[in-house]
């Protein structure tokens, strides 16, 4: 028999998307630059749809189905928020693959997405990953310094 008391999980969130990754501190909105949401990184996709990042549950699909809402196994929970002023487009452009509710496995589809409708139509198509909760959670998170992300299998923020 396995005991798992004292051992603590350690958190990792893969790339949701293809792309570049950015800083938050890059990301042209101050609500995300200045980490007001938490903690966190962005992408500018490059190609693709948005895949689940973590095993755990949809807390949250915005009805313009512009953002993701997943709370981890372990309680953290991760806004995937596609695009830049994308609530303007009332949900063109998206369609969520997921409920709210819905238990999902990392690398499942959540949402497929629109990318050339997106830039042609809002702000940007930059994707900040937050972890809104990062404040009040007693964990540590360390953010990637790779450059490219390759959906499922970039590692860009854990936590322990």
């Amino acid at each position: 028999m396995a005991f798992k008391f004292f051992k603590k999980e350690n958190l990792q969130i893969t790339a949701p998307v293809n792309g570049e990754i950015l800083p938050l501190s890059e990301v042209p909105d101050p609500v995300f630059s200045q980490k007001m949401m938490g903690e966190g990184i962005a992408i500018l996709p490059s190609e693709g749809n948005v895949y689940s990042p973590v095993d755990g549950t949809v807390i949250l699909i915005a009805s313009t189905k512009h953002a993701v809402g997943i709370r981890a196994k372990d309680g953290t929970e991760i806004l995937i928020h596609v695009g830049l002023e994308t609530v303007a487009l009332n949900g063109k452009g998206f369609r969520a693959a997921v409920n709210d509710g819905d238990k999902i496995s990392a690398g499942q589809i959540i949402m497929e997405v629109d990318w050339e409708y997106i830039s042609n139509n809002a702000k940007s198509t930059i994707t900040p990953i937050v972890i809104t909760n990062s404040k009040d959670r007693n964990k540590q998170f360390t953010l990637t310094e790779e450059k490219i992300a390759v959906q499922g299998k970039t590692v860009i923020i854990s936590g322990s």
